[in-house]
């Protein structure tokens, strides 16, 4: 009765979905304001009880830190060649890798491709595909830089030119509908490869892949017997061009990299994003990406998710990714550059009504899996505008707004029990900024030594770069959705 009337009144319920997260997130900011006025005693217990939770949630990115640090160490030591060369079957495997790229610079793409020529797979087992836009004017005449200085490194080199037709949405999504799609066709359906033994990766366009990188992949493709129900996900790592940003973009590109390590020891919640892998069978099962809508990595988790009954998992590459973090020509250039990259991300929420309807929709999924994924997704996007203002200011508000509540017992020890969750938590930042400082690229030569020593202070920012990078434009996704005031794909500037 129930998937009826959801079916019944698809629009009205897929619209009032796409409302909650700005009622939710604005109701929470709300009430810690007019709360604070008017029942400080409620705001209290609901600061109290967010300290805790982000207690847990500082000591398990601690952890989970560490864990993944150690294990990226390992596995840049071992010889995953050698350990691939035991399968029998070895030779059959063949990566597709499709760059997406849209008015992307030449030497940008050039970097990206040599990363993949220096991989020690064999290269004659890799098929790099160059994924344009047609109204991009330049695509042609890089593509023909492009094949030209590394057509005959691969198995194959192909450049797809997608055009936008009626229903698709500007951005990675339908790019890759499109290029798989084709590389499909002629790969497969005219040449007749052996899709069982393929591997898609979703590569962005200033991405470097690890030397180890698809000896790596190899060895999971291989050793999985359910690998035709798998993404593979590195550690994307904002590092390519970290010693020339801003301090206050540097920390949010900081934590940024830091979750994307941290999050690969914790299997029960990784989700593919960003740069992932899966088996072109499984791909072409779920019918590839959907073109119409912009975030792409979530989406074709949970689109695999709930076609495949929910039998999908994500596993860890403990590999490093080196990325571009956002860019611009000069600092204020660089602010609206970063600043719309995490409106791009927290876009990401236009997800959840697709993934909430097909919790209801779609029979024969565990329930209890279906139900701890869509509780971690919500969690992690509804609460991504709401973090800072209890981080920041949930303490304070109650006896600000309410003087008399601070005579209270409650308004009296509220302050202190809150810094003291948060020194703890301290502890745990230290113990991620340590982890970091390890993993991150070398300070420069040209870069004066007095600037490196002054980097631990840059956190001191954190509370400016919250707001400016995580709650302000996870306000900004939440409402326009709840408006229906859609985002535009907007690329990220690259220097």
């Amino acid at each position: 009765m129930l998937r009826n009337f959801l079916i019944k009144h698809d629009k009205q319920i897929h619209r009032s979905l796409e409302i909650l997260p700005g009622i939710f997130s604005w109701s929470l900011i709300l009430f810690l304001l007019v709360g604070g006025f008017l029942v400080p005693v409620y705001v209290a217990y609901l600061v109290l009880l967010f300290y805790v939770f982000w207690f847990y949630k500082s000591s398990s990115a601690a952890i989970t830190s560490v864990v993944s640090y150690l294990r990226t160490k390992a596995s840049q030591r071992m010889d995953w060649l050698g350990e691939v060369k035991l399968f029998p079957d070895w030779k059959k495997v063949h990566h597709l890798i499709v760059i997406v790229t849209y008015k992307e610079p030449l030497h940008v793409l050039e970097r990206t491709i040599n990363a993949i020529v220096k991989q020690d797979f064999p290269l004659k087992q890799i098929t790099v595909v160059l994924a344009t836009e047609e109204r991009d004017t330049e695509a042609p005449q890089k593509a023909k830089a492009l094949e030209k200085e590394f057509g005959r490194s691969f198995g194959n080199f192909f450049t797809t030119r997608h055009h936008l037709v009626p229903r698709e949405v500007a951005g990675k999504s339908s790019n890759e509908n499109f290029a798989a799609r084709q590389i499909k066709k002629e790969l497969v359906d005219k040449r007749g490869m052996n899709i069982d033994f393929m591997t898609i990766t979703s590569c962005d366009a200033d991405h470097l892949f690890h030397p180890k990188h698809f000896s790596y992949l190899t060895f999971r493709f291989l050793d999985s017997p359910q690998r035709y129900n798998l993404f593979w996900q590195p550690a994307v790592l904002f590092y390519n061009n970290f010693w020339r940003l801003p301090a206050l973009t540097r920390v949010a590109n900081t934590f940024s990299s830091i979750w994307n390590g941290a999050i690969l020891a914790r299997s029960d919640r990784l989700i593919n994003c960003a740069n992932y892998s899966a088996s072109l069978k499984m791909i072409d099962k779920i019918d590839y990406w959907d073109p119409d809508v912009i975030p792409e990595d979530y989406r074709i988790f949970f689109k695999a998710f709930y076609k495949l009954k929910g039998k999908v998992e994500v596993e860890p590459i403990y590999l490093p990714i080196h990325a571009d973090a956002a860019e611009g020509q000069n600092f204020w250039k660089t602010m609206l550059s970063q600043y719309r990259q995490y409106q791009r991300w927290a876009w990401g929420v236009s997800d959840d009504p697709y993934v909430i309807k097909n919790y209801f929709l779609t029979p024969g999924v565990s329930f209890w899996n279906k139900t701890i994924r869509l509780f971690r997704l919500l969690q992690d996007h509804f609460l991504w505008p709401v973090n800072w203002f209890f981080i920041t200011l949930g303490m304070t508000l109650p006896s600000l707004l309410h003087p008399t509540f601070s005579r209270t017992i409650l308004g009296y020890n509220l302050p202190r029990i809150a810094a003291l969750i948060l020194n703890a938590c301290l502890i745990f930042l230290i113990i991620i900024l340590i982890v970091d400082a390890k993993r991150r690229p070398p300070r420069p030569i040209h870069i004066p030594r007095w600037r490196a020593f002054l980097i631990p202070l840059e956190f001191v920012l954190m509370p400016i770069a919250g707001f400016f990078f995580n709650a302000l434009p996870g306000l900004d996704a939440h409402t326009r959705l709840m408006l229906g005031k859609y985002l535009e794909y907007r690329v990220t500037e690259k220097l």
